[in-house]
């Protein structure tokens, strides 16, 4: 009893500065991965390589398989407090957002309660440490958490980066602000009409259509319902490997 008083205050203090919330509390558990520095959490399978450059800095965590939902998870924002009700190894006062830009694969040579963190149905945050050390004091290892989906918030506007070669073309979609994630994706060329692009992994989405010279545009709906069309984002004269930056983005 004196556990749950002491998460409700702790979710009351926070409410007066927390982010748009997207989604109700949920219980779940979370531990950390990749150095004091973060520099271990970098690349992943969302595929944003750097998470510096690419807008998500080093609060970043890794989905378990009941969360990552197949990539389209990617991008997402989760605000995440130590459950000081169920733990004593707790920072209290104190929360993270963090994004989510990674994968954490489950271990069914271990129990879900004995090192299978990540095992379904297991909801769980395998954090930078960075990130993690926040809310939590570093020899528990892993800890008891809340968390919620909430809203993301980017500098400045969508990115895309395009690879692949002459009728491929993949494409990966960064600092995407409001749901963070995407629900549907198209591409337009100048000579064309809309081309339904699907997703290849993680944030990357793909196209099976001869665009080499073309002005490109895309029209997203994002995880949260919002359409946007970003009309002639890419100039005919692209090539592979480049990433080119808009200045629109996402509310929700």
């Amino acid at each position: 009893m004196a556990g749950g008083k002491r998460l409700v205050l702790q979710l009351l203090v926070l409410c007066l500065a927390a982010p748009v919330v997207r989604s109700g509390w949920l219980q779940g558990t979370a531990t950390f991965y990749g150095g004091r520095d973060g520099s271990g959490t970098m690349g992943g399978a969302c595929g944003y390589g750097n998470l510096i450059e690419k807008g998500y800095g080093l609060t970043n965590a890794a989905l378990s398989t009941a969360l990552f939902n197949d990539g389209a998870s990617c991008g997402q924002c989760y605000l995440i407090i130590c459950d000081q009700g169920r733990s004593t190894m707790c920072r209290p006062g104190t929360s993270i957002t963090v994004s989510a830009t990674n994968f954490c694969p489950p271990n069914y040579n271990l129990p879900s309660d004995n090192g299978g963190w990540c095992n379904p149905p297991r909801p769980h945050f395998d954090m930078s440490q960075p990130a993690w050390l926040n809310i939590g004091i570093y020899e528990a290892g892993i800890i008891p958490v809340v968390y919620q989906q909430v809203k993301c918030w980017r500098d400045g506007g969508l990115r895309f980066t395009i690879t692949g070669f002459n009728y491929f073309q993949l494409v990966l979609v960064t600092n995407m602000a409001g749901s963070g994630s995407i629900r549907s994706m198209s591409v337009k060329g100048t000579n064309t009409g809309w081309i339904p692009m699907s997703r290849n992994w993680g944030a990357n989405w793909q196209s099976l259509a001869g665009l080499v010279g073309q002005c490109l545009s895309f029209a997203i709906t994002s995880s949260g319902g919002q359409y946007i069309v970003f009309q002639n984002v890419i100039p005919a004269w692209w090539q592979f490997g480049q990433t080119y930056a808009t200045w629109q983005q996402f509310d929700y």
